[in-house]
């Protein structure tokens, strides 16, 4: 019998990483994942893995490990040897960046060359996949934007991410490694983190129907974006390390919508009129904002065969009925243990 499979991604435990490793255990592979070391667990995402009686729980391995700690990953990947890896660790939150554009730039810029340091002085030849960002695009040249669109970013995270992809391109171009660039537009889901604007706003409107909460202060609501489902955008990661070649990829939905859009939709879904509970406090804005991202996936439609399925209103649906259901289930939680 053929022997797994491996696969490690760092950033497991982040949305994008765990819909990544229910997709990669599916497809019968062992998949071992990067953590931080912190004084609280952070693998939330990853619960259902181990309580499905029917998943593959027992072969996803979790190991502590730093994209600031290089020796910590040639070691890491050096015992694994694995045949896919997946670079979806960062500092990803654009609005932060701003304020720590140090940390951002060493996690999310240099620990990309760190990883790709260990791969090759480890002498292995896995398949590499960088995850890249609409945010790159910036102060957009073109619309939509393309694999071919130049990069004008307009955050310190957005700059860092542009480093990654090149030293990605570098490394295919230089040592012969399959490498791959995402290029992933805005992908949501109800994993998404609290403090992004889609996941505030859907939380919130569970609160505010629950009474648990009055106002939702938000920043610019004009600001565009195409956004996409991240448990279908998963899928075009794995697709592209299974090409002949690495090569860079635009997976979006070429639809575009603004922040008040999603607003009005997840309010009117929860029965809500969003103007009676929403704020615009000015910290939310950016120093540099980014007006208008659309993405063409037709290249990764030709080549991976890949497009998007779920669209932009039953998107937003998922998020609030998932979050509705959540903080339902939380307060029985809670009921039952002060009974």
């Amino acid at each position: 019998m053929q022997a797994p499979k491996k696969a490690l991604i760092t950033g497991i435990t982040g949305q994008d990483g765990s819909y990544l490793a229910e997709l990669l255990l599916s497809k019968g592979y062992e998949v071992h994942g990067i953590i931080r070391r912190a004084s609280t667990f952070n693998t939330g995402r990853l619960e259902s893995i181990y309580d499905d009686p029917h998943s593959a729980g027992n072969r996803l391995f979790l190991h502590y490990g730093d994209l600031g700690d290089a020796s910590a990953l040639a070691r890491l990947i050096g015992n694994i040897q694995p045949q896919e890896v997946y670079n979806l660790a960062a500092q990803s939150h654009v609005r932060v960046s701003f304020d720590s554009p140090e940390y951002t730039t060493d996690i999310t810029a240099t620990g990309t060359v760190r990883l790709l340091e260990a791969i090759r002085e480890t002498g292995i030849r896995p398949r590499f996949y960088q995850a890249s960002s609409s945010e790159m695009y910036g102060k957009v040249r073109e619309v939509p934007q393309t694999e071919l669109t130049p990069f004008h970013p307009r955050s310190p995270y957005a700059c860092a991410k542009v480093f990654s992809y090149w030293i990605t391109v570098n490394y295919r171009e230089s040592y012969g490694l399959h490498a791959s660039n995402g290029i992933l537009f805005n992908h949501e889901s109800p994993r998404r983190g609290e403090t992004f604007v889609t996941r505030k706003i859907t939380r919130a409107i569970a609160h505010i129907q629950a009474g648990l909460q009055q106002e939702l202060f938000l920043g610019n609501l004009d600001a565009k974006r195409d956004w996409g489902y991240a448990k279908e955008y998963v899928e075009a990661m794995w697709l592209m390390l299974q090409q002949e070649q690495g090569d860079d990829y635009v997976i979006a939905t070429n639809e575009t919508h603004s922040v008040r859009e999603f607003l009005e939709l997840a309010f009117d879904h929860a029965k809500l009129d969003w103007k009676q509970h929403v704020k615009i406090d000015p910290r939310y804005y950016r120093p540099a904002e980014v007006d208008l991202l659309i993405g063409d996936y037709s290249k990764a439609k030709r080549q991976l065969g890949w497009e998007p399925k779920v669209r932009f209103a039953d998107l937003v649906r998922i998020m609030v009925d998932a979050d509705i259901e959540n903080l339902r289930r939380h307060r029985q939680g809670e009921g039952r243990s002060h009974a």
